[in-house]
């Protein structure tokens, strides 16, 4: 997975590209319109802070991506599916010096969507699921040392939902995660927790009936 640490060099400018997005989004928030659409493709970036150390070695923010697949069967209330990657750097860990942990898989949950009122066409977002991840130890090489395998865990998120037109929708949120898994590096298995918030912000185009 060596190029995927070229994502590195983007984070500025993914930030960047966010933050102007909420800009415009929040500008145009009085004459936008939601979409009415049932189905909704969804790109996230974010930024990740642990809250633990992960086998007693303390990480670094973290970064990654998601992409999500959501469907509302009710008004306000829908299921979501999806895979997700981040990454978490870390100098003198368990498993050795300058090592990088990634945590990658799927997630499925229910999300609920609602308007703050009646006359606002900003809503707000509630998400709680269930995660299936599994963490890999990559050396400074880029070389995989140890590998977890799937196993469960969960997630919460909150956040707003921002009309940028008919089809399209910003949602800043934050989220928090948890999953327990087991490393072993030389032989030796290492119990970790891997806890941490995330902030971050998705784009969402909206289609179907």
């Amino acid at each position: 997975m060596k190029n995927i640490s070229n994502i590195r060099q983007r984070c500025p400018l993914i930030v960047t590209l966010t933050v102007g997005l909420m800009a415009v989004a929040l500008l145009g928030l009085g004459s936008q319109a939601y979409a009415q659409q049932r189905w909704g493709l969804e790109f996230r970036t974010n930024a990740s802070i642990p809250v633990q150390k992960l086998g007693g070695s303390d990480l670094n923010t973290g970064y990654g991506f998601e992409g999500t697949l959501a469907y509302r069967f009710m008004s306000h209330l829908g299921l979501y599916a999806g895979w997700s990657w981040n990454r978490f750097g870390s100098g003198q860990t368990f498993a050795g010096n300058n090592m990088d942990f990634e945590e990658t898989g799927y997630t499925v949950g229910l999300q609920f969507i609602h308007p703050f009122s009646e006359q606002s066409k900003l809503k707000y977002l509630i998400r709680g699921g269930g995660i299936y991840n599994h963490i890999e130890v990559e050396n400074p090489a880029g070389d995989i040392i140890s590998d977890s395998g799937h196993g469960l865990g969960w997630q919460l998120e909150a956040g707003l939902a921002v009309p940028l037109g008919e089809r399209w929708q910003l949602m800043p949120s934050v989220r928090y995660r948890s999953l327990a898994r087991n490393l072993t590096v030389n032989e030796t298995t290492t119990a970790v927790n891997l806890n941490y918030l995330s902030a971050g912000a998705s784009i969402v185009w909206s289609f179907g009936k």
